[in-house]
């Protein structure tokens, strides 16, 4: 079977992620948990079948525009202009924190200053993955709450597609080449601009175009043929974003998705992706259970531990303090907290992109890793604990108030 390769993955990973998502459901945990085991099982660091990472991570990034592209269905322009008050300054000032939080571990871990800062940044995004996942089945994506809260994350793509540009430069500037500050300004000028102009073709000229061009596939009366124009333009428009303009495949599906917002077939299209959204997505987590090495929990314990409470507590307890800053509800501020307590997809690019620019070592990545996978472990769990909080504070309020 060495010619199936792509099989042979599929079979393993969607096999072994629904008997050991079901298990975990008949547990009473999150179904999320076994897909992340069965990516450890067929993952290179176990006995047995080993599946293909980076095909894998491919399965992902195709989850990851699905999953965007269905929720720029469900949001509109207005819906995100006006969550940007809380949104923009809360992402990145979370971010920030992180990234100091990162700087000041890995600095204490004997790490020089580009790896901390590399490591700190690569802990200030939170999983589109998990995030929307989570989201969608609470059901409160088109609430204020998940207004906020994709709002949050819309931001976050933005500027960890300027750190992946950055990235080179940065570089550079370590291994002491030659790289002047006006060369760095002008590079993160041009993507800045190009990105730009994507947004302002999505928002203009693709807000007219991309409804009018679904209109008349569906009056072809054929299932197929708009199931495919769908996939067309999700997985087009996020190609074209990465390839021609610098930003991401998730930024491009997510504004494809806002164009069609509003459109008369924008429900028949979102029932008709979702199926294929839910099965990438469980792919994403099954590769990241692939590139989990279980020994970095022997060989680093304190730094797993270090890096988990900076995803947890510190990222957690600095978006609950923005939105008490901003005398938003408790219970809306658990919530963000609570989303955002979890890295995925977006820190592998960027921790996988410094070690190819050696700015960071395999052992950081590792711990990278694993602190992800435990992360959006116990994300479920904190959610629940999120939920329960919000409950007893409202109740201890409710008869204060009469």
């Amino acid at each position: 079977m060495d010619g199936h390769s792509l099989i042979n993955n599929l079979v393993a990973a969607i096999a072994l992620a629904f008997l050991l998502g079901f298990a975990a459901q008949r547990l009473k945990l999150s179904p999320i948990l076994g897909y992340l085991v069965a990516g450890v099982i067929v993952g290179p660091y176990t006995p047995g079948f080993v599946g293909d990472a980076g095909l894998g991570l491919q399965f992902a990034e195709i989850g990851v525009i699905l999953l965007m592209f269905g929720v720029g269905l469900k949001f509109s322009l207005e819906d995100l202009w006006a969550v940007r008050g809380v949104a923009l300054p809360g992402a990145l000032v979370q971010m920030a924190s992180a990234t100091l939080l990162g700087y000041g571990v890995g600095t204490l871990m004997g790490l020089g200053a580009a790896e901390s800062l590399m490591l700190g940044f690569s802990l200030s995004v939170a999983s589109t993955v998990v995030l929307l996942r989570a989201l969608e089945d609470r059901g409160i994506v088109k609430t204020e709450n998940g207004r906020i809260t994709v709002g949050w994350l819309v931001v976050e793509d933005i500027a960890i597609v300027l750190a992946i540009v950055l990235l080179p430069p940065l570089a550079a500037i370590a291994h002491g080449e030659a790289a002047t500050p006006a060369a760095t300004a002008r590079e993160l000028g041009l993507t800045l601009g190009k990105i730009a102009i994507f947004v302002v073709l999505m928002l203009i000229v693709g807000a007219r175009l991309f409804p009018w061009l679904i209109v008349r596939v569906a009056h072809t009366k054929s299932r197929e043929l708009l199931s495919l124009g769908t996939l067309t333009l999700a997985l087009g428009v996020a190609y074209g974003a990465a390839s021609w303009f610098d930003a991401s495949f998730a930024l491009g599906a997510f504004l494809a998705g806002v164009s069609l917002n509003g459109s008369r077939f924008t429900h028949r299209v979102a029932e008709d992706s979702q199926p294929l959204r839910d099965t990438f997505s469980v792919l994403f987590f099954v590769s990241v259970g692939m590139l989990f090495d279980p020994m970095t929990l022997i060989r680093s314990p304190l730094g797993v531990m270090a890096v988990v409470s900076i995803i947890v507590l510190g990222k957690g307890m600095a978006a609950l303090a923005i939105t008490t800053l901003y005398k938003l509800p408790l219970r809306t501020g658990l919530m963000i907290a609570v989303a955002l307590a979890q890295i995925g997809e977006f820190s592998f690019v960027l921790a996988g992109m410094s070690v190819r620019y050696e700015l960071m070592s395999s052992e950081t990545y590792s711990i990278i890793l694993a602190s992800a996978l435990i992360s959006i472990a116990i994300n479920p769990l904190l959610f629940k604990l999120g939920e329960a909080t919000a409950e007893r504070a409202e109740g201890r309020a409710t008869p204060a108030q009469s």
